[in-house]
């Protein structure tokens, strides 16, 4: 062989060793950008309740990471009946229809009712108050129209891998949802 054949094919096998530890490092680099990718899409799904599987259990209240629940009731206004006796807001067959605490059945107090006009009242909740327990919830559901309904917060919640409140919810009522879309409400023109 010659001298130029011979530097000739040592140059080829330099190119080919080049080219092919840059065709792994490329490999290497989408392999590592696909799974970056395929993170950040599973990072787009948050937990939220379904509010019609809730059986509001009072799990959410206790079973949270976080020192107070993510977990919040909401109200749909649309819903309401406005009622003078809501029974998310008083105990069963309470001594009388006034705000006293022996009265009301959210034990934090977190459920605020306004006087509007005979006979309707309204009912806002004070977020920062709620522990996520679920009896206004279950009240609500019990004898009236289900316009009290828990959902996480997400300005609260770590969004953790898994769940604890999931975890031991006894309805599976924890389903992950899409980030952009991270609400599950209940309304007159929503269905299951």
């Amino acid at each position: 062989m010659t001298t130029d054949k011979k530097t000739e094919t040592n140059l080829n096998r330099r190119q080919f060793l080049t080219n092919a530890s840059r065709g792994a490092c490329l490999l290497g680099l989408g392999g590592a950008l696909g799974a970056l990718a395929s993170r950040a899409k599973s990072d787009d799904m948050v937990w939220q309740l379904d509010p019609y599987k809730c059986i509001a259990c009072g799990n959410c209240a206790t079973y949270c990471v976080l020192e107070q629940s993510a977990v919040k009731c909401v109200h749909s206004y649309a819903m309401c009946g406005y009622c003078e006796l809501c029974t998310g807001f008083f105990e069963p067959e309470p001594p009388a229809l006034n705000t006293g605490a022996e009265n009301q059945l959210c034990p934090t107090g977190a459920i605020k009712r306004t006087y509007v006009e005979d006979p309707y009242y309204e009912y806002t909740i004070d977020e920062p108050l709620c522990i996520g327990c679920g009896k206004c919830v279950k009240g609500c559901n019990a004898f009236g129209n289900g316009s009290l309904f828990l959902q996480v917060r997400h300005d609260r919640c770590l969004n953790c891998n898994e769940c604890s409140i999931a975890a031991a919810c006894p309805s599976q009522a924890y389903t992950r949802v899409p980030a952009s879309q991270p609400y599950l409400l209940k309304g007159k023109d929503t269905t299951a």
